[in-house]
């Protein structure tokens, strides 16, 4: 299993090492292309990605920071929001205007940064939610249990082996409302695998997480790679994204301002300028330095003639 866990990991990276570390670098085999989409809301532009690209069986990081548009990018991707303009694609599918449910079943599925668990049903029941196409659903065949019973127990099984690898078996008959922040996050991301995706959208899963569960959160997060699928995932914890992502995209004010591999990114200019401001460590100039002792001179003597 490490040997495995080892060589998805060097195939990621491997795959990514001649791209180019600039805003919509093309990929060798991207599963998800983004191209020109805006979303605006009066004169707000929240949105207005040129063009990206997510690399397929890799852990892709969305950082930036707050009001960037990560948020709103993801809605539009999922089909939580729609956008003003723009296409993108799914395994070259296109799937501007495909409503939410229906993304879902193509294999691309989200979690929220506020989770979105049914809190009056079982954790259990949530699970069972998660799976498509059940036989159940339809009103005519429920009435006659025969018809949609073995694929009952079929998810049944299902959720259980999920549950238990996300250490939640024990809570399978609790109310998802009696669950830690934590769980809940665990109980979210074990419910959108029931789907049995493709790729994985996450919206900063360790916002709220206790300190405890957050390394069985990260493991968790590594092992979706290891079986085959991609992560994108949004996150403000740069440790967190040094650690587990083998590229990262930054936005910045609804942009792509920069992307690359985590260290490149973590020492990018562009990208410390839009967390910190413009030449925040940058040495002032002599103008700069006499304006500013002249500017603090004035408010000094001002103070002292108000209070004269």
């Amino acid at each position: 299993m490490h040997a495995e866990t080892v060589n998805r990991k060097a195939e990621a990276l491997a795959a990514l090492a001649s791209v180019p570390s600039e805003p919509g670098a093309p990929k060798p085999d991207p599963i998800l292309v983004v191209d020109n989409v805006v979303r605006r809301f009066g004169g707000l532009t929240a949105v207005e990605v040129e063009h990206v690209e997510v690399q397929r069986g890799s852990i892709t990081a969305l950082i930036g920071p707050n009001g960037a548009g990560k948020t709103t990018f993801f809605n539009q991707l999922t089909g939580f929001d729609t956008a003003d303009s723009g296409t993108w694609t799914f395994n070259g599918k296109p799937m501007n205007g495909v409503s939410a449910h229906q993304v879902a079943r193509q294999g691309m599925v989200r979690t929220f940064q506020l989770t979105k668990a049914l809190s009056k049903l079982t954790v259990m029941e949530n699970m069972r939610l998660g799976a498509q196409k059940q036989r159940g659903e339809n009103f005519f065949r429920a009435l006659v249990a025969s018809l949609w019973q073995p694929q009952e127990d079929e998810i049944t099984i299902r959720a259980e082996e999920l549950l238990e690898r996300f250490k939640l078996a024990a809570k399978r008959d609790d109310f998802a409302g009696s669950l830690s922040g934590g769980q809940r996050k665990l109980l979210e991301m074990a419910r959108a695998l029931m789907v049995g995706p493709e790729l994985v959208m996450l919206d900063e899963p360790m916002a709220g997480v206790n300190p405890a569960l957050t390394q069985s959160l990260l493991g968790h997060v590594k092992d979706l790679r290891e079986q085959g699928m991609t992560v994108l995932f949004v996150e403000h914890d740069m440790d967190m994204v040094r650690d587990i992502s083998d590229w990262v995209i930054v936005m910045a004010q609804g942009a792509v301002i920069a992307e690359g591999p985590p260290d490149t990114i973590m020492a990018d200019a562009r990208v410390i300028d839009a967390y910190l401001g413009a030449h925040h460590d940058a040495p002032l100039t002599t103008a700069e330095a006499e304006e500013q002792l002249h500017q603090a001179e004035a408010e000094l003597e001002a103070e002292i003639e108000e209070k004269a």
